[in-house]
């Protein structure tokens, strides 16, 4: 079992290298046999990504940080009971296609284990 302070370290980690748009640091983070969930709306559209494993999950990650900014993070709220967190935060998300820029929430339902993401669920919704 991955101990309370573990978590935490995984969960700033996440936020930091994906705000840092680091690659190779953010896939680090992952368990070689994650699952990763994306499901939101953008322009009233809805978006739905699924990956399994570490190169599904590279593709995906490698796609959201060539195509877009993150600014202005502000954790809202941060809440771990054993080895499952859930993570609100705010974001400012900029398109690196569209120049367009988007106040988002987030909200990350994550499971760790052995101090990697074994599991990861991301809803968000422009505000």
């Amino acid at each position: 079992m991955t101990d309370r302070g573990a978590i935490e370290r995984v969960l700033s980690a996440l936020h930091e290298h994906r705000l840092a748009g680091n690659l190779e640091r953010l896939c680090g983070l992952f368990a070689s046999d994650a699952d990763f969930r994306i499901a939101g709306t953008s322009d009233g559209k809805p978006i739905a990504i699924s990956a399994h494993g570490e190169t599904q999950i590279r593709s995906w990650l490698s796609m959201l940080v060539r195509t877009f900014r993150l600014t202005e993070y502000r954790l809202l709220s941060r809440l771990i009971e054993g080895e499952r967190a859930a993570v609100h935060w705010r974001v400012q998300i900029h398109s690196k296609v569209t120049g367009g820029v988007v106040s988002t929430e987030l909200v990350d339902l994550i499971e760790v284990r052995n101090g990697r993401i074994a599991s990861y669920t991301e809803f968000f919704v422009p505000c």
